[in-house]
């Protein structure tokens, strides 16, 4: 029962995840290097965050539950606003990145679209991030031991494969309209991203009212997902296109010469 769980949430947690590396990044080398540098940019700001968090605890009265509790809601605020400064700096360097890439390519252009970098960096943010955050969950998972059996939810693992899934989406579409906001400098978007991000981890500390977290978030991750489906240049009409399984037709006109080569005797 225990590996059922296990194997059960981990497919929740990060099957969409797996999807899209499988359908969308695996078979670009390009976008793998893009994903696995993401992955490390989220850990360097994880580690900063880890030892503002460290030292503050250090500092502090170690008695004191609801000093250490308010400590611990500083350092989930300091380690989004962390990743959020990191995925800045992540976008300036695959800036630059695209910019020697167009250079060196033979027709001007890069093989690889900044808004493709966008959804791959924020999809290595969520990938890296879940893992951190659900490992030791499916650790525990396997058991021994039941969950619930002193009372509390027994509903503990599965409603962490969901927050961690939508985790992992939010980051992807944060990515999106991170990338879209900075190269056009719309700083309200940016403000908008690093609001929701703060939202979705102070709406953790609701848990165990599972209620309360898990169907804001994931209401938060559906208006997320439009937006960055809007700011990648979907559309209602795309959507109906996908659904039909319409195909543009061929917009090649052939023009047809009034001449003719006379036939030789």
């Amino acid at each position: 029962m225990g590996a059922a769980v296990c194997f059960g949430c981990a497919a929740i947690a990060f099957g969409p995840a797996l999807a899209l590396v499988v359908l969308r990044v695996a078979a670009e080398p390009l976008r793998v290097i893009v994903l696995v540098a993401g992955a490390f940019f989220w850990l360097v700001s994880l580690l900063l965050a880890s030892l503002i968090w460290f030292v503050s605890v250090q500092l502090s009265d170690r008695e004191d539950a609801k000093l250490q509790y308010s400590l611990l809601i500083f350092g989930a605020a300091v380690s989004v606003l962390l990743q959020e400064a990191f995925r800045f700096a992540y976008f300036k360097l695959l800036k630059k990145a695209d910019e020697g890439l167009a250079m060196i390519s033979e027709d001007g252009r890069s093989p690889v679209s900044l808004r493709q970098m966008a959804y791959v960096s924020g999809l290595s943010f969520g990938i890296i991030s879940g893992a951190f955050s659900f490992i030791n969950v499916l650790a525990d998972s396997i058991g021994p031991g039941t969950v619930g059996i002193h009372g509390d939810s027994p509903y503990y693992f599965i409603t962490s494969a969901f927050l961690t899934m939508a985790l992992v989406l939010l980051h992807t579409f944060w990515g999106v309209i991170f990338f879209d906001a900075c190269e056009k400098r719309r700083y309200g978007s940016l403000g908008l991203v690093v609001a929701s991000h703060l939202l979705a981890s102070g709406l953790t500390f609701l848990n165990p009212w599972y209620e309360a977290s898990l169907v804001p978030i994931f209401i938060l991750t559906l208006c997320t997902g439009l937006w960055s489906f809007v700011t990648a240049g979907g559309s209602f009409r795309n959507i109906l296109k996908c659904l039909s399984c319409e195909q543009e037709g061929d917009r090649r006109v052939t023009t047809y010469s009034a001449l003719q080569v006379p036939f030789e005797d």
